[in-house]
């Protein structure tokens, strides 16, 4: 199945994203801002400063800034603390390291997720603010993230990188949904293929950045030690089988081993003398109040094998059996087996449905073999079928159709193998034409899920405080994970707890 994503990657136009630095990659002896040492770099300071940028367009696009001005402003102001005591802003640094100004971003996915860009450019998702329980927490990732900045990291592993293939660096877990293709946990990509997809960081890299992230948080007066109980939650978040933070991916160290290492490397800046006592846990709740938990249904759900859209008032059926997955720039659905994929997008680079096909017919490798216009649910469409084949040779199939409505172009590329074509068919071509208006009220009208800060009214176990109506793919035990406690957690009246209304 992986060669068949990778001929989707290199060939088929999805307006999927694929960063193409203007930088060329060549060996470049620099400081290491935080050891202060000459070492070799891919690029030089100033080309990582231009690679973030580019690549933060790109990642905005891909996810889209989460819309609370408010909290955005205060991870800026917890960012700019933290970056205050890092090396890059030391008197000993040099000029280029202290001037470079930082980018802090809550963009909008309910992944757990944080990570960082060459450059100064640091991004949470507003599942990672979710699932935090204080400043603290948030300061020691925050270091950890600016620490993989400071260090270079990005730079330092593209020189282990084929020049050319760097797609997100500097530890973005969007490399496999970004590709145009679902999450590794889906497709399994974890491991060996996803490194072929997007830098990773190494164990040690990983190791340095928990270091720096206790060094900053501590220097600014937060209580380091906070952050070994995120490890916890991440530890808890990946046996189930969700999202993950960049440097909690299989390759990288145990999150138990490095929960213990955040206490001692916190309790040894406390021998230390330095004043590190601050939490911040009814600031932080403060800040989060309001904030979309789980999917937000109005960027796209299923229900029942129908997958609705609100905001671009669009539906479509979903073969019984397959999967979904559910991205802000597409919408992917596979089979079981991961052998046949279709996928949606909007056509932007295009004004009618017979374009959308032909800018992916044009494209290397890809030969049609009929094609036809016609009437989907009364809108314009046009479709086409064409032969590929994956980076091994492999002969492959696929079913393209272009369907214009409400002002827009929507693309949907379905494809598999050749020997499998017979039997997925006809489950593309129905998907295909079950796109449909939504006019269904209480679809268009549904509204996501909130945090709700609440102060417990009695001493019961957390189940008790467990709404009967949760959001859309979450159960008790994921609130319970939220909130950093166990089902069976005694909760004491007037603690603070996370509820979604």
């Amino acid at each position: 199945m992986y060669s068949i994503l990778r001929s989707l990657q290199y060939r088929l136009l999805t307006g999927i994203l694929i960063l193409s630095f203007g930088v060329t990659s060549c060996v470049s002896i620099q400081t290491n801002p935080v050891t202060g040492q000459k070492r070799a770099f891919a690029y030089s300071w100033q080309q990582e400063v231009e690679i973030g940028k580019q690549a933060d367009g790109e990642v905005i696009a891909y996810y889209g800034i989460y819309d609370n001005p408010e909290l955005n402003a205060y991870l800026t102001a917890i960012g700019e603390r933290v970056l205050a005591e890092s090396h890059l802003r030391r008197p000993d640094a040099d000029r280029q390291f202290r001037e470079t100004p930082f980018t802090f971003r809550v963009v909008d996915s309910p992944i757990v997720n944080a990570f960082a860009l060459p450059g100064g450019y640091v991004y949470f998702t507003r599942g990672i603010m979710a699932h935090m329980n204080n400043e603290a927490q948030l300061a020691m990732v925050m270091g950890h993230e600016i620490g993989h900045v400071a260090a270079r990291h990005a730079s330092q592993r593209a020189l282990t990188q084929q020049a050319g293939q760097i797609l997100l660096i500097g530890g973005a877990i969007i490399g496999q949904e970004a590709l145009g293709i679902p999450a590794g946990n889906i497709l399994q990509l974890g491991g060996t293929a996803a490194q072929l997809i997007f830098l990773s960081h190494s164990r040690d890299a990983e190791r340095e950045s928990d270091k720096l992230g206790v060094e900053y948080s501590a220097l600014a007066g937060y209580a380091a030690e906070d952050g070994s109980a995120f490890f916890r939650v991440i530890q808890r978040v990946s046996a189930r089988g969700g999202g993950s933070l960049p440097f909690y991916l299989s390759s990288h160290p145990d999150p138990g081993d490095r929960e213990a290492a955040v206490e001692r490397m916190a309790q040894e800046w406390r021998d230390k003398g330095t004043e590190m006592n601050y939490r911040g846990r009814d600031e932080y709740l403060s800040k989060i109040e309001g904030i979309v938990i789980g999917e937000n249904p109005r960027n796209g759900f299923v229900d029942n094998n129908v997958y609705y859209h609100p905001e671009l008032k669009f539906r479509f059926n979903v073969p019984a059996g397959w999967r979904l997955q559910n991205d802000r720039s597409q919408v992917v659905t596979f089979t079981e087996a991961q052998d046949g994929v279709q996928i949606l997008n909007i056509a932007s680079d295009v004004t009618s449905a017979r374009q959308a096909v032909d800018k992916v017919l044009e494209s290397d490798g890809i030969t049609m073999t009929e094609r036809t216009d016609l009437r989907i649910n009364g809108l314009v469409a046009h479709r086409a079928m064409a032969d590929a084949t994956d980076q091994q040779g492999n002969p492959l199939k696929v079913v393209l159709h272009g369907i214009e409505y409400d002002g827009r172009v929507y693309r949907l590329i379905s494809y598999t193998t050749a020997a499998r074509y017979q039997t997925y068919l006809p489950a593309f071509i129905t998907q295909s034409e079950s796109f449909n208006a939504l006019t269904d009220q209480a679809r268009l009208n549904v509204q996501p899920s909130r945090i709700r800060i609440v102060s417990a009214d009695r001493n019961a176990p957390f189940r008790d405080f467990i709404p009967s109506k949760l959001p859309i793919g979450m159960d008790a035990e994921d609130l319970a994970i939220i909130n950093q406690v166990e089902l069976d957690t005694q909760i004491q009246r007037g603690q603070r707890i996370k509820i979604p209304q």
